[in-house]
């Protein structure tokens, strides 16, 4: 069985919890049979490519441009117009407005399933403008997938789709992360010497770090923030204006050195408050790593991997207090941190492991080949 599977972006250009969570869909399905390719755009150069990685193909198609973080290609709808006779499952990756179109120019026939990664958010004004298209290509998909029952339940859009939508968590295979040596473990220990709070995550507008940093104000829990992205000049002067001495920013950092971190803090601070945080794929990272977690209530995947009082804390997004507040239960009862991460690494093995969501989505594929 051969599945193509389009998205904006993907490895080795791009890293993030989309491109993450495809990786390793890639890699989970093939072992039950399935041939993966993945069709991308990229913008770094102008020809189109098929590279492979970590055992599959992925065809580059330059970007023409881009409009409110969605890129556009003339190229891909023929590119994809011309994978699709080969394969017999397109898996299409949403949200992405060009993808929508691209579908129906190209006039893909194949089966079709659609991974469900959030609503639209922020553009509202936009989305008014694309609803129509973004309701045509949904009817017409065979599947979709929403990746926790917590997003199914709140989404509105999904709500209109009942009847076609299945649940399938996303998952991880710890077996790919990098075990990092001894030596490289030890200089993170003694850099940071005493127990602390660890974000991971690309720095972006919902993600809620203003609301971590307004947490520690006052505070002398060590935060250790690891990531780059748009907003990180921003938090910095923001953390800078608040005195903070007890925030570190690493930027972006080796996935051996990300490991290493996961494997010393003390807790997982996961402040994202809008919904645009749709699963929480570094939340999970934590889980898997067993440290328990602070989260917010925002009805989306977080609190499927996050259950408040077992795996860790959950609080009303935006607040601040409240934050500092479980952040403040954890630090003061270590013993029952370490029982909600041990709690927290269960539930990973139970629900969210990569073999767990391939062999779900091998035989959500089968269902449509004949």
């Amino acid at each position: 069985m051969r599945v193509l599977h389009f998205y904006k972006t993907y490895y080795p250009d791009s890293v993030g919890g989309v491109e993450q969570f495809i990786r390793q869909l890639c890699k989970g399905t093939t072992e039950y049979g399935v041939t993966n390719e993945v069709l991308t755009l990229t913008r770094y150069h102008k020809k189109d490519s098929s590279i492979e990685f970590e055992g599959h193909l992925v065809h580059q198609v330059a970007m023409d441009f881009e409009i409110a973080s969605t890129g556009f290609s003339v190229r891909a709808i023929a590119k994809l117009a011309a994978l699709a006779q080969r394969y017999d499952v397109i898996h299409y990756h949403f949200p992405w407005p060009f993808m929508d179109l691209a579908h129906f120019l190209a006039r893909v026939k194949k089966p079709s399933v659609v991974t469900y990664h959030s609503d639209i958010i922020r553009q509202q004004t936009l989305l008014k403008i694309y609803r129509p298209l973004m309701h045509r290509f949904l009817d017409s998909v065979d599947c979709i997938a929403a990746t926790s029952p917590n997003y199914f339940a709140t989404s509105p859009v999904l709500g209109r789709y009942q009847d076609k939508v299945t649940v399938i968590p996303i998952g991880l295979d710890k077996g790919i992360y990098p075990q990092p040596e001894a030596e490289r473990v030890l200089k993170w220990q003694q850099r940071f010497p005493k127990p602390f709070f660890l974000f991971v995550g690309v720095l972006r507008y919902y993600k809620g770090l203003h609301i971590l940093l307004e947490a520690v104000k006052g505070t002398d829990y060590p935060v250790v923030i690891v990531g780059a992205g748009p907003i990180e000049q921003e938090l910095k002067h923001h953390a800078q204006d608040l005195g903070l001495s007890n925030v570190v920013f690493l930027g972006a950092i080796s996935e051996e050195d990300k490991v290493a971190l996961l494997q010393l803090c003390f807790a997982v601070a996961f402040p994202s408050h809008l919904r645009s945080e749709a699963f929480g794929i570094s939340l999970l990272e934590g889980a898997m790593y067993g440290k328990p977690m602070i989260s917010s209530e925002i009805g989306t995947g977080t609190s499927y991997i996050n259950i408040h009082g077992e795996t860790g804390l959950v609080v009303p997004p935006g607040d601040a207090s409240a934050f500092r507040a479980a952040m403040r239960s954890l630090w003061e009862n270590p013993d029952l941190a370490s029982e909600m991460g041990k709690r927290a690494e269960a539930r990973y093995w139970e629900l969210f492991t990569a073999r767990k969501m391939a062999a779900s989505y091998t035989a959500l594929y089968r269902q449509f080949v004949k």
